[in-house]
């Protein structure tokens, strides 16, 4: 029997630690029974021989299609902007070329997707499906990257426009589908479907942690934060928190991953003294485990300006690891609710260095409290946010597209 064609675009595919590209490499992997999957991707970022990933054209089900980009830092804007443009052009020369798709999925890595999958859609008569990590150029405004300029609200209402075109538009939580649904997207057109994190893969450390023992904090109240060390995550609020506790030997802080604020939040460190405050490299999938579970309180910022804009996708790590967490989310948004209606975390204010300050130190001295938000993390992961249940609905998505039964 026939099996539908779908294509994805998006610059982050299997072997990148992102976490953008380990999440789509698991939904294209689990829809490849039902589908015949193809990727359109770039070149990895991850730390990998060029011998391991170049030249695999089939992967698990997957037929991958990369095409070559330039790869410049990532700590210089230009040069990123560069890069985005690179993969965008390559993209579009490309899409064409490959078997035509019943349905084309677009993320926005880089936010030019859209217009890339627009073609396809305009000129093969393709169905399309926006699938949104994050909102652009409205989280480029609320980052401050760029003012909102009228050329701004004009890239936008192109965006926009493509958007209003997809038969359905997928994103991450309530807040992001009312974004789109106040910019004029019909509501019936987006859906939304969560991220998730395998919590058979990561789950609690019974005993002691390799992580722990094997960087001096088998003693120590661990405060974390994993992930991508960027522009949305403005962790200086943490560092500055870090200095108010260096008092205290027994608190240590970690920052694992990589990006585009790294190198200045190490100057921060040092330019502070800081000896409570260490950074890490991402861990290896297979060490995922014990590094999540590692923590005592792990880090989870997502400023007012932002919530609208994605949901941090660290999140469920976290739960799946049962650890709580300490968010600055808004009141009244998908993080916050979450955060407070399960019992799973800490919510204060933004940029309030004190009440984060106050906020460990209390759960610090609080073991009970621990121990109960540890136990419903976990609750929450392997109830609400799992793999099977997020796709499970793409799946039901893809299949009204394209009129497939169940498998």
């Amino acid at each position: 029997m026939h099996r539908p064609r779908i294509l994805f675009v998006n610059r982050s595919y299997w072997p990148d630690s992102e976490a953008t590209g380990q999440l789509l490499t698991e939904l294209c992997e689990a829809l490849a029974d039902s589908f015949e999957v193809h990727v359109l991707v770039g070149a990895p970022n991850a730390t990998i021989g060029t011998a391991d990933w170049q030249g695999v054209e089939h992967r698990n089900g997957v037929q991958i299609h990369r095409v070559s980009h330039t790869r410049f830092s990532k700590g210089s804007l230009p040069l990123k902007a560069f890069n985005f443009i690179s993969f965008a052009v390559a993209c579009r020369r490309r899409i064409l070329q490959l078997p035509t798709p019943d349905v084309v999925v677009f993320e926005t890595d880089p936010f030019l997707l859209p217009f890339v999958a627009d073609r396809l859609h305009r000129k093969a008569n393709v169905k399309m499906v926006g699938y949104l990590q994050d909102v652009y150029p409205d989280i480029a405004v609320a980052l401050g990257k760029i003012k909102d300029r009228r050329w701004v609200r004009w890239l936008r209402s192109k965006m926009f426009g493509v958007y209003s075109r997809c038969e359905a538009m997928v994103v991450l939580s309530e807040d992001m589908k009312a974004l789109l649904t106040g910019g004029g997207i019909n509501p019936r057109q987006v859906e939304v479907i969560p991220n998730w994190a395998d919590s058979e893969a990561i789950k609690p450390v019974e005993g002691e942690n390799q992580f722990r023992a094997d960087n001096g904090f088998r003693e120590k109240f661990l405060i974390m934060y994993s992930g991508n060390l960027g522009l949305t995550q403005r962790l200086e609020d943490f560092v500055l928190a870090a200095k108010e506790l260096s008092f205290d030997p027994d608190i240590a802080f970690a920052f694992i991953g990589r990006g585009a604020r790294k190198s200045e939040l190490q100057d921060m460190v040092a330019k502070l003294g800081l000896s409570n405050v260490s950074f890490f490299d991402y861990q290896p999938r297979s060490e995922l485990c014990q590094s999540l579970s590692a923590a005592d309180l792990h880090l989870i910022p997502l400023t007012a300006e932002l919530s609208k804009c994605l949901m941090p996708s660290k999140l469920y790590g976290v739960l799946a690891a049962g650890s709580p967490y300490l968010t600055n989310a808004l009141p009244g948004s998908d993080l916050h609710r979450i955060t407070v209606e399960n019992e799973v975390g800490l919510t204060i204010p933004p940029s309030d260095i004190p009440a984060i300050v106050k906020a460990i130190s209390e759960l610090k001295a609080n073991p009970q409290c621990q121990s109960r938000m540890r136990k419903n993390a976990r609750q929450v992961a392997v109830t609400r946010f799992t793999k099977e249940k997020s796709i499970l609905q793409f799946r039901g998505l893809l299949q009204r597209l394209t009129s497939v039964s169940e498998v």
